[in-house]
């Protein structure tokens, strides 16, 4: 049975709070909510005081509220203004410096946030980010799940795809596949980009109909207990791939392959981009790698850590980051692999398959 955390969150984010000198903290950010709560619903403010949270929603989720977050906090309905039931919860209590989540409230926000507040405002970044970033035992057999789900989805979807579809068919049976077995909804927009429009790194998907020998990428992904997984894999549809297509796909694969066997908790976020970055740009194809290596992996598809040749920040233990090289030859294609990397304190674990050998499709 999954161990239950979000008392353990609580008290690690009132002692970050605490250590800043504020007196609480309205959160807006839903996954930040979710992973404090449980709440899962569109619509609430999540008010941490240094005594217990206060959960606002709205008369859609008085039923779901109470069954989600139980007595991990008090939930108030309001059945008309959430921002008045926050105003007069701060007017019964008024703390004299109330921080809030600058990242994620609009100008707006921070307008009726400041007229509802007696006290004091203080802008935070990323304090419940900070503490999503190492993930538990619980959160890495989620996102394992996910993983999981999507890889055999993939493998439902790609005997089905054939020259002359259209990315959108190839992509309605991906979708359909990952919601039958299970996927909670799709973290992002299914990417299915074929023949030169694999070159576009995250391309929309569109009506162009896939031409034979021609590379077709999936990007894609899979949501289990709200926790994503990211994969990529890329294919060549209706021949054998040509000399050219193989030895672009050899140089990914190897370059996945070194950042998957380097990668360790501790690094820097630019060491960790620089295992696959430095093989690929020692081929002549640095310009072509456009993108960071890879992200953090959670309740949002794209959190904290970053692997990036900006980020000096060291990866925590129990991150989980996907590594995802790429090259991209405008008017030719590209190709990028992804897959789904937990940095246990002993090492590196894949949680995604890796299955990354190339295949032509017949």
């Amino acid at each position: 049975m999954a161990s239950d955390r979000r008392a353990e969150r609580q008290a690690a984010l009132r002692a970050l709070l605490d250590e800043d000198g504020l007196d609480g903290l309205l959160v807006q950010h839903l996954p930040n909510i979710r992973y404090l709560t449980g709440f899962s619903g569109s619509a609430a403010l999540l008010l941490v005081r240094p005594d217990g949270c206060i959960l606002i929603s709205d008369f859609r989720y008085a039923a779901q509220a109470e069954q989600e977050v139980g007595d991990l906090a008090r939930v108030e309905i309001d059945q008309v203004n959430v921002w008045q039931r926050l105003r007069r919860l701060l007017a019964e209590r008024p703390p004299a410096l109330l921080g809030y989540e600058a990242h994620i409230a609009t100008v707006r926000d921070a307008e009726r946030l400041s007229a509802a507040t007696p006290g004091r405002l203080a802008p935070t970044q990323d304090r419940v980010e900070r503490l999503r970033a190492a993930k538990s035992a619980d959160e890495v057999e989620a996102i394992r799940a996910a993983a999981a789900l999507a890889e055999a989805a993939l493998d439902e979807t790609l005997p089905e795809i054939r020259v002359g579809q259209t990315e959108f068919e190839i992509a309605a049976l991906l979708e359909a596949a990952l919601r039958r077995r299970g996927s909670e909804w799709h973290p992002f927009p299914t990417i299915v980009a074929s023949g030169p429009r694999s070159a576009l790194p995250h391309a929309r998907t569109s009506p162009r109909t896939l031409g034979r020998g021609e590379w077709l990428l999936l990007d894609f992904g899979a949501q289990v207990g709200g926790y994503c997984a990211d994969l990529t894999r890329t294919v060549v549809v209706g021949a054998a791939a040509d000399e050219r297509q193989r030895s672009i796909y050899d140089l990914v694969r190897t370059a996945q392959d070194r950042a998957l066997r380097h990668l360790r908790a501790g690094m820097s976020g630019r060491d960790a981009d620089a295992l696959a970055r430095d093989l690929i740009a020692s081929r002549g194809f640095g310009e072509a790698f456009g993108h960071s290596l890879g992200h953090g992996l959670g309740l949002e598809v794209h959190e904290a850590p970053r692997l990036s040749r900006t980020v000096d920040d060291p990866l925590p233990v129990g991150a989980v980051v996907t590594v995802e090289p790429g090259i991209y030859l405008p008017g030719w294609g590209g190709v990028r692999l992804e897959d789904d990397v937990h940095l246990a304190a002993e090492g590196p674990e894949c949680l995604s398959g890796n299955r990354t050998e190339l295949l032509e499709l017949a």
